[in-house]
């Protein structure tokens, strides 16, 4: 790990270590991303529990799965029987990756890890090595989902643990509420564009809302009272949902 001093703050980054010869290269830092991977095809080598973690995660995001191994846990086996999984019941080959718009290599195996590694970067396509990030173009943070609503945690895969420490401390803090007032949000912003005013205005009827009680007041199940939060703020009749 090296760091700099940037504008008067300490940036801490990464120094990348070559996958093949050992040796120090450019140093890392990683770019935050969203990546919508609906549809796509995405390989999983290994067929145990950290291989099922991860294809758990990937089915969720809507991705296309197929997962290379010989072995497979009783839940991927079952997630092949539904058809939710394509299963490769094969050892690795480079011709696995093909067609392939992520690729995450977990097996147990350092020298298979390495190939996928080299391989899927052969190809151009971006890798996860689980829990190797000099392997790795991208790495997976700790998630907290609120409905819509995602925070990711990541430590650039210095400590596993604390991310897990930080995602649950976050969990206490963003409760179910938070997934309700997003949906909220994201009904009201379209009402709110429909009436013509202009960008500043909007802004700060979206910022009043989000400054207002409306979470105690969901939390508490009062929509009487969410209405009319909504409704003075920002002058939007608007029916919101009992739950």
């Amino acid at each position: 790990m090296t760091f700099d001093v940037l504008n008067g703050r300490i940036i801490f980054s990464r120094v990348r270590v070559d996958s093949e010869t050992g040796l120090k290269g450019a140093t890392v830092r990683y770019y935050p991303l969203c990546l919508d991977i609906s549809g796509k095809r995405c390989v999983v080598v290994g067929g145990g529990n950290v291989a099922e973690r991860k294809v758990e995660r990937l089915l969720a995001c809507g991705a296309r799965v197929e997962v290379v191994g010989k072995a497979l846990t009783p839940v991927l086996a079952a997630w092949k029987g539904e058809g939710r999984i394509v299963h490769r019941e094969a050892d690795y080959g480079g011709s696995c990756l093909s067609g392939a718009s992520l690729v995450i290599g977990a097996t147990d195996d350092e020298t298979v890890n390495g190939r996928i590694a080299k391989d899927a970067r052969a190809r151009g396509i971006p890798v996860n090595i689980v829990d190797d990030p000099a392997r790795c173009d991208f790495i997976l943070p700790s998630i907290v989902e609120r409905g819509d609503l995602l925070i990711a945690v990541s430590t650039s895969g210095k400590s596993p643990a604390l991310s897990r420490k930080i995602r649950e401390e976050l969990e206490e803090t963003y409760g179910p509420e938070y997934a309700v007032l997003l949906e909220i949000l994201g009904k009201l912003r379209g009402k709110v564009i429909a009436a013509g005013r202009c960008s500043a205005e909007n802004r700060e009827c979206f910022a009043a809302v989000v400054r207002s009680e409306i979470l105690d007041d969901i939390r508490q199940k009062d929509w009487a009272k969410v209405k009319e939060t909504i409704r003075r703020l920002t002058g939007v009749e608007m029916e919101v949902e009992t739950r």
